[in-house]
């Protein structure tokens, strides 16, 4: 075990409100502001001295010793921050605090805008999981955009969003049971496990009717300059929405990491970043419309691999020896082209090893090659696939152009036609929006059965871990789909059938009750407890 320092009984009494412990090499901070500890590990980085003695000699008399369980007052930690970041100057220093923000009553286009960013955690609720059949204080559950209050569109928002919401809630019962019908509960199935199977059933089957205006809540959880750039990039969105939620965000977070987001709205600092946000984005939109009017998109698979490395997997086999061996990259690339391909094969058995679940992945050697596919989805499946962090993934604007999706459920319950008014209204309400001088809220009327068109750029590592994640049988089937075309395009496509091999827990099994083996899971674990 590595020796630590001893304190003296008076210096014990000090730290004791601040370290999880005293004497071990391990240990936590607590009862300290966000800004103290980004402070306190500023320093560390340029001192010789153990974080507790730091924090003895320099930092203990600025901030004032406190009883147990209090906490250090906020406006003495904010100026011990300034001088830290005035001495290094640092944007890294940002990087040490961080904070839990809860962000309610979004709507669905403003949680893509929040979970954007890669570097931070989000939670947001589910449609599978909350039905959308109750109103609060009198009204459904989605937003009204400020952009259009008071003007002749509102009555028609209005009429149209809360049409689609009534036929959503109407329909929850007769497709519950019509999935009873269809899937009479085992004998060994308990009532609350079949219930919530047959209840996540319906509400994934009827959740296209609602429009991206419904209303979520998001958690995050990020460091200070993970939000900042966040707020940066809100802070001139588009969309009023998200431009109010970005002043409420930041005023909370300054209660809490006020000297991290000093710079948000200096007019020299997040001002400037702002305007080149914007600036470039009206350029391009100008030199896209001089560029691409008038130029239709062609029929297209829902999945279409658009570009990737033929040597992608040779690569991988020479990362994957680049760690055990003395030889230069280049070399071992040259090398593994003259092996056989068995010789490779035993390469990437070796490396991927035995995987007993989905959770065991191997090494970086993975990340050698990458994928680009295109993807024209349902609104609701790219919401789930969107949340993936590690990847590169954008998006373009939601609208009806290019059509809507309807499962075989709607047809057979007699659900069709309700199902295609509600489209059809939002279709015209979409239109409508747009023409009256509103593009930007236009979204906002779309139901998420609509398609949208977005790319994912992911090396063979990440493409790992969201195809088996969103490939297993619990899954909504629209982005069950998506992920198995990924992988069988990997395999047959770009010819890497030994990278799609390693995926050992993709899914392509055809499942009816997607919840139903995860419930179990849950109810036996429930019982063990």
């Amino acid at each position: 075990m590595t020796r630590t320092e001893t304190f003296t009984a008076d210096e014990r009494r000090a730290l004791a409100p601040y370290f999880t412990n005293l004497d071990g090499p391990v240990f936590a901070l607590r009862n300290l502001p966000e800004v103290v500890k980004g402070a306190l590990f500023a320093r560390y980085s340029r001192s010789a001295k153990s974080l507790r003695r730091l924090f003895l000699d320099e930092f203990l008399d600025q901030v004032g010793e406190v009883a147990e369980g209090s906490a250090v007052g906020v406006e003495r930690a904010d100026k011990l921050y300034e001088r830290v970041f005035d001495e290094y100057g640092d944007d890294s220093v940002a990087q040490l605090g961080g904070a839990h923000l809860a962000c309610e009553g979004a709507s669905n286009l403003l949680t893509k805008v929040l979970e954007w960013g890669r570097l931070m955690a989000y939670l947001e609720q589910s449609t599978r999981y909350i039905a959308y059949n109750d109103r609060l204080g009198g009204r459904w559950r989605y937003l009204v955009p400020a952009e259009i209050r008071g003007t002749d569109l509102e009555a028609r928002y209005v009429a149209c969003l809360d049409g689609a919401f009534e036929t959503y809630a109407r329909w929850i019962e007769p497709i519950e049971h019509f999935f009873q019908v269809r899937y009479p509960r085992a004998p060994g199935d308990p009532e609350a496990v079949y219930r919530r199977t047959i209840r996540a059933k319906a509400l994934d089957t009827l959740r296209g009717l609602l429009p991206a205006a419904t209303q979520s809540s998001v958690g995050l959880f990020g460091t200070a300059q993970a939000y900042e750039a966040l707020l940066l990039r809100m802070r001139v969105h588009p969309l009023l929405e998200a431009r109010e939620y970005a002043d409420l965000m930041l005023a909370e977070l300054r209660k809490i990491i006020p000297s991290f987001l000093k710079r948000v709205d200096r007019p020299d600092r997040g001002g400037r970043w702002g305007q080149y946000l914007q600036d470039t984005r009206a350029a391009t939109e100008a030199v896209a419309q001089r560029l691409l009017a008038g130029t239709a998109s062609g029929s297209r698979p829902e999945v279409v691999l658009t570009d990737y490395d033929p040597d992608g997997e040779l690569k991988v086999v020479a990362a994957a020896l680049y760690a055990v061996s003395h030889i230069p990259d280049d070399q071992l690339l040259e090398i593994v082209r003259q092996m056989s391909i068995e010789d490779r094969r035993d390469v990437l058995r070796a490396y991927v090893g035995r995987r007993d679940n989905r959770r065991h992945k191997p090494g970086r050697a993975f990340e050698r090659t990458s994928y680009r596919f295109d993807i024209l989805t349902d609104y609701g499946a790219f919401r789930d696939l969107q949340r993936h962090r590690l990847l590169s993934l954008e998006w373009q604007t939601l609208g009806p152009r290019h059509g809507y999706a309807v499962s075989d459920a709607v047809r057979e319950v007699g659900a069709l036609a309700d199902w295609t008014r509600v489209m059809e209204e939002s279709a015209a309400l979409y239109q409508a929006l747009w023409e009256g001088g509103y593009p930007q809220v236009a979204p906002y009327a779309v139901s998420m059965a609509y398609r949208v068109r977005f790319y994912i750029e992911m090396n063979a590592r990440e493409a790992m871990h969201l195809i088996e994640l969103r490939t297993s049988p619990a899954g909504h089937p629209s982005y069950r789909r998506v992920c198995q075309a990924m992988h069988r395009l990997i395999a047959e496509q770009a010819g890497h059938r030994a990278i799609a091999a390693a995926m050992a827990f993709a899914d392509h099994s055809e499942v009816e009750l997607e919840r139903l083996a995860s419930e179990r899971s849950i109810e036996r674990r429930r019982q063990e407890r």
